[in-house]
């Protein structure tokens, strides 16, 4: 019997992963609201719960599951949804115990030594200060965003005062929607006087950046693959997600270790997770970045080619209730990176690679995908896709033999791709 699974804001990449699934034949994906209207700093939770229920509520045929990709709010509304049509999810709780970023290093702390340290900064004091026991460099984030947007790495009183200036004014674009769920949580009173719309400062830690990708069905969680976060050189910008990792085997075990103790600890059941850290490498010291209760979709494509298979496969057995099977090393690449173009000026974009520029590019260097992320007349300053140092051009998916053939692979994408963009 073929069984409905509702993806709230199923996009069309990944409506092709899905697709390809080994088991697709026996679902039928539906699009639960689109991508546009569950952008966070772009949307209203409650409408978002109100438009998803009515559309399920007006389907002719059983809901078998809800599921997605994306980050807040739809990691909040799928609990929400399950519980109201009795399908198998985590709770919100373990949701919000994930994602606010004070209750999660508070809960993280419990299980593991790797957190840097961390406190939170008084958006209203003039002048800004550090928390006790703080030093520069931090980070500044508030408790809720995404995307690296709002993120700060600061180094002195005056880039403390500008970072702290820059969260107050848009700290409530994510963290008003954010207290719509808190108020659906039993907090512990000190995330309560918090609340959503708040800052965090951590020590500023180094080393290769990794992410542990894994599920929890029942009990004990499964790590099936950890993908490395190379950065642009000088900038805390991602130049590509890679995998395999090329991270030591027994710093492999280390993190996947840290990260299962975490997702017990969250009570993270009935989901995938990614894990965030930074290794160094020469210390073998961990540090635990964030905590994500879903898989990065980012990275789908990498386990498809490597592995096989595309780690949706986990999400979608998850949430029709049933353990997933990842293979390993059963793709037909030994290598895969899903690589960003990047602009750190603002401008206008004055062109961009035609589709049939992107197409024939695509079967000419094989084995690549290319997605634009701006279009002809954005200003990059105000698109979607863009973090607190840089603006995205296009992602471009490799797949190859090696890790030259990978490089070289990408520097021919780039060197054909035309963009015109006018400065200031």
């Amino acid at each position: 019997m073929t069984e409905n699974v509702f993806v709230l804001g199923l996009d069309e990449g990944n409506e092709e992963l899905l697709r390809r699934l080994p088991d697709a034949a026996d679902y039928r994906f539906h699009a639960l609201l689109k991508v546009e209207d569950l952008r966070i700093g772009y949307t209203d939770f409650r409408r978002c719960l109100e438009e998803a229920r009515q559309q399920l509520d007006a389907f002719d045929g059983p809901v078998d599951a809800v599921t997605g990709y994306w980050d807040f709010p739809v990691t909040s509304l799928i609990p929400v949804l399950c519980e109201r049509y009795g399908l198998p999810s985590t709770s919100l709780e373990s949701i919000v115990k994930c994602e606010h970023k004070y209750w999660s290093r508070l809960e993280q702390t419990k299980v593991t030594d790797a957190c840097p340290r961390f406190g939170l900064v008084d958006l209203a004091a003039t002048p800004p200060r550090l928390p006790d026991g703080l030093e520069f460099p931090v980070w500044l984030k508030p408790v809720k965003s995404t995307s690296s947007k709002l993120a700060y790495q600061v180094g002195d009183e005056k880039e403390l005062a500008s970072a702290v200036g820059e969260i107050r004014a848009g700290v409530a674009q994510v963290g008003g929607p954010f207290d719509a769920v808190l108020r659906r949580v039993s907090l512990p009173p000190e995330v309560a006087d918090v609340g959503a719309q708040a800052c965090l400062a951590e020590e500023a830690v180094c080393g290769a950046q990794v992410t542990v990708e894994g599920y929890r069905h029942h009990h004990e969680p499964h790590v099936y693959g950890v993908v490395d976060s190379v950065c642009y050189p000088g900038t805390s910008c991602f130049l590509r997600y890679q995998y395999p990792s090329t991270l030591p085997a027994h710093l492999q075990r280390r993190v996947s270790d840290v990260a299962k103790a975490v997702v017990a600890r969250m009570g993270l059941r009935s989901t995938t997770f990614d894990i965030e850290f930074f290794v160094d490498t020469a210390s073998d010291r961990v540090w635990l970045l964030e905590v994500n209760p879903r898989l990065s979709q980012s990275h789908a494509r990498l386990f498809e080619a490597v592995d096989g298979m595309s780690h949706l496969h986990c999400m979608v057995t998850l949430a029709l209730g049933r353990p997933p099977h990842m293979p390993r090393g059963e793709g037909r690449a030994a290598v895969a990176a899903k690589w960003f173009v990047r602009r750190f000026t603002d401008g206008v974009v004055r062109r961009v690679p035609s589709p049939e520029e992107i197409e024939k590019l695509e079967r000419e260097v094989g084995d690549v995908v290319i997605d634009l992320t701006t279009e002809r007349g954005a200003r990059l300053s105000e698109q979607y896709a863009r973090d607190s140092y840089s603006y995205e051009l296009a992602d471009i998916h490799v797949s190859a033999d090696s890790q030259q053939e990978l490089v070289d692979k990408y520097e021919r994408c780039v060197s054909a791709l035309r963009f015109e963009i006018d400065d200031g």
